[in-house]
Formats: C-alpha cells, structure tokens, sequence
C-alpha cells in the first residue's frame, strides 16, 4: 500500500514538470514559425519592389503623356500634324464652309454616327482635333497638309485602301470601321491646347 502511495505522489509532482517541458518546445516552435514567415515576407518584399518598379512608367514615357501646342498660327482652312505618344495628331482649323457641311451631313446614315458638336469642344467648334491614324489598318491618312488629297468629302483621304472622312474626321466611304478617333484635350487658353 505504501508503494501505491508513493507512486501517485511521484507521478502528481512529475506532472507539472512535464508541463513546463512540454510549453518549452511550444514557444521555440511558436518563435521559429514567426521568423519563418517573417523572414518569407521580407523576402517576398525583396522580389516584389523590383518588379513593381519595372512595371512604373519611365521618365520618356512620363514625359510623352501630354503635349501643349499652340494653335494661334493655325488659319481657317489649314490643318497641322503633330506627334503625341508617337502617334499622328491632326489639328484642323474649319472654316464656316466647313463646319456648315459637316453639320448638313445627315448623321443617321453614317457608319459611326456622331455630330460635329459630339467631336469638338463647345466655343471651340472650329478646332477638330483627332489621331492621324486611319482606324481600318493604321495607315496615316492625307489631308492634314496643303496640297494633299482630301478625298471626296473634304476631309481626309487614307490612300492604303481607299477610306474617305469628312471635314469633321467622320468615316464616310471605303473600308474603316470607325470615324478618326478624338483624343482627351483641353484648352488652357484661347491659343494653347493640351492634348492627353
């Protein structure tokens, strides 16, 4: 009976030892799980910063996003080409004559139907100013210089396979889909227009 006895005092005082040893290997676990995850995360960090800064626009690009032009010099009937993000940029100066056939036009018969109001800015309805590119494959269209061919409505001819815009830039015979396209653009006064 005695042994009994001293066995379940031996195993009542051992019980608490084996707690304290079994929160031991806990806490070494909980801290080497810790610096694992911290050390993936300072890694992954490593990895990322890199790559997100290849992503971010360079300082040429940065700098191509917005071009300010001045379209004093721009009379009545003459058009300008420019570049913006390497891209044609067709600024044309309509005349009465011009914005008066544009607005004649009868818009519900055209392929991509939209008014001359719809493409200009309000004031502003003499300066049309669109991308130079031809929306069928990409080719540049004529008519933005003097001397050019304008096609058969006055406005721009694309001599890669025969698309013909009005004054307005609108698509009106051949095979573009789509009218010259419009690009974001203010006027920061009366002569100077920021395009993008």
């Amino acid at each position: 009976m005695a042994t009994v006895k001293k066995t379940k005092k031996a195993s009542e005082n051992a019980a608490p030892a084996a707690e304290v040893q079994g929160e031991e290997p806990v806490r070494r676990r909980d801290f080497i799980h810790i610096a694992a995850i911290s050390f993936a995360g300072v890694g992954a960090g490593a990895v990322a910063l890199p790559v997100l800064g290849t992503m971010s626009a360079s300082a040429d690009v940065v700098a191509l996003s917005s071009i300010e032009v001045d379209v004093s010099k721009i009379e009545a009937g003459q058009a300008i080409k420019t570049s913006w993000r390497k891209q044609p940029v067709f600024i044309r100066n309509l005349t009465a004559e011009e914005i008066k056939a544009a607005n004649s036009a009868d818009v519900g018969a055209m392929r991509d139907p939209q008014t001359l109001a719809e493409r200009t800015q309000p004031g502003k309805e003499n300066m049309l100013i669109t991308l130079g590119v031809c929306t069928h494959l990409g080719c540049v269209p004529l008519g933005a210089a003097a001397g050019e061919v304008k096609g058969e409505f006055g406005g721009y001819f694309c001599p890669c396979h025969g698309s013909h815009y009005d004054t307005a830039g609108r698509i009106r015979k051949g095979p573009a889909p789509l009218n010259l396209q419009v690009p974001e653009y203010t006027f920061l006064s009366d002569t100077i227009v920021k395009i993008g």
